[in-house]
C-alpha cells in the first residue's frame, strides 16, 4: 500500500485565508482542490509538502453564470461533472463540455474540478512511478535526478501537459482570473503555458485560479474534442485535440482553431488552419479538400514524443485521424 507523506491539512473558509496561509508557507505548502491527481502524486512522493492547503471550504469558488453579454463564469473549484452537464456550456462551449465529459471516470469527474484540471502538473511515464521505482532508475529531471529518459542528453524536461480542458478554453479564447499578494490578474489562457514540463505555468507564487471566463460566443460557433487513450474511461489522453469553427450566416467558415495535448510541455496551437478552412462550406467538397490539408498539417506540426506511455510512432500516425474526426463532429 502507497502511504501519504506526513503533512498538516489546513481547510480555511475565506480566500483571504488562503493566501494568507501560502504567503506565510511559501514553497513548503501546495494547494488541494478535488485531489484526484494530487493525492496519488503525494503518495509517489512527487511532492512532499509541509502544508496541504484545501480550497473545499471556501466560499466563492463554485458555479457557472451566464453574464448579460453572454460570456460564462465559471469558479475554478466548479466539479468537471458539473461542467459537462451545465445547459451553458453545452450550448456556449461544446468543446469544454466534451473535454470535461472525457476527464477520467464518473466518480473523479464529481471530485475533480475545472481549475484543478487547468493547473493539472504535467505529465510523464519516467516520473508518474513510485518512488521505489523511481529511486532504481536513478530519478530524472523533473525531480531528484540530472537526466533525462526521454530525449538523451536533455537539459530541459518534456513532461507532457495532459490537461484535456486546456486546448478546449484555448479555442475558446478563455481568461483565467487569479488572485494573489498583488489582487486579481486576468490573463488569456495562452499566456499561462511555457515549454518546460518542471514548471510549465507563469504563475506568481502565492496566486490561487478563482475563476475562469468564457467571451460570448459568435451565433455560428461550432466546437469539439477528440480523445485518443487506450481505455474509454480512467486514462490520461495519448492525443488530444479541440478544434472551433464559427459559420457565417451563409454556413461558411469564418473562424477556425485547432489545439492539441498531450505532446509536449505545453498545449499547442497548430497556426494556419483558419487560413485553410475560411470560406469553406461544412458538407461541401471545398471543406472536405480543406479538412484534408489541416489533417496533414497537424500531422507535420503534432511531433508525440516518448514521453507517455503509448507508441510515439502510433500516436502521431492518430493525429490526422483524430482531427478528421473532430472537425467533422463539429459540425454534425
Amino acid at each position: 500500500m502507497l502511504r501519504m507523506p506526513p503533512f498538516e491539512l489546513a481547510e480555511p473558509e475565506t480566500l483571504e485565508e488562503a493566501l494568507a496561509l501560502l504567503a506565510e508557507h511559501g514553497e513548503e505548502a501546495v494547494l488541494v482542490a478535488g485531489g484526484t491527481d494530487l493525492l496519488p502524486n503525494l503518495k509517489h512522493r512527487l511532492l512532499e509538502p509541509k502544508l496541504v492547503v484545501s480550497l473545499g471550504r471556501v466560499s466563492g469558488l463554485r458555479g457557472i453564470e451566464q453574464q448579460a453579454d453572454g460570456s460564462l463564469t465559471i469558479g475554478a473549484m466548479t466539479s468537471l461533472a458539473d461542467v459537462a452537464d451545465n445547459a451553458h456550456v453545452l450550448r456556449n462551449a461544446p468543446a469544454l463540455a466534451q473535454a470535461t465529459g472525457l476527464i477520467s471516470g464518473p466518480q473523479l469527474r464529481t471530485m475533480g474540478t475545472l481549475g484543478g484540471n487547468v493547473m493539472l502538473d504535467t505529465r510523464c511515464q519516467w516520473i508518474n512511478q513510485t518512488h521505489f521505482w523511481r529511486k532504481a532508475l536513478g530519478y530524472c529531471l523533473k525531480k531528484d535526478g540530472t537526466l533525462c529518459h526521454v530525449i538523451e542528453g536533455g537539459n530541459r524536461c518534456v513532461a507532457a501537459a495532459s490537461n484535456d480542458s486546456a486546448p478546449a478554453l484555448m479555442t475558446l479564447r478563455a481568461e483565467l482570473c487569479f488572485a494573489g499578494p498583488a489582487g486579481e490578474r486576468r490573463i488569456l489562457i495562452d499566456e499561462l503555458w511555457r515549454a518546460d514540463g518542471i514548471q510549465n505555468k507563469h504563475v506568481v507564487p502565492g496566486e490561487i485560479l478563482v475563476r475562469i471566463i468564457l467571451p460570448p460566443p459568435p451565433a455560428g460557433h461550432r466546437g469539439a474534442y477528440g480523445k485518443l487513450r487506450d481505455r474509454d474511461s480512467i486514462d490520461f489522453p495519448l492525443f488530444g485535440c479541440a478544434v472551433r469553427l464559427d459559420l457565417d450566416q451563409d454556413g461558411k467558415v469564418s473562424d477556425a482553431d485547432l489545439c492539441a495535448v498531450a505532446l509536449v510541455a505545453r498545449p499547442s496551437r497548430v497556426k494556419g488552419v483558419a487560413e485553410l478552412l475560411i470560406g469553406t462550406s461544412p458538407g461541401a467538397a471545398d471543406f472536405d479538400e480543406a479538412l484534408e490539408a489541416v489533417a496533414a498539417l497537424a500531422y507535420r506540426r503534432c511531433r508525440p514524443l516518448e514521453n507517455i506511455p503509448g507508441d510515439a510512432a502510433w500516436r502521431r500516425e492518430m493525429v490526422p485521424v483524430y482531427v478528421r474526426r473532430t472537425f467533422r463532429a463539429a459540425v454534425s
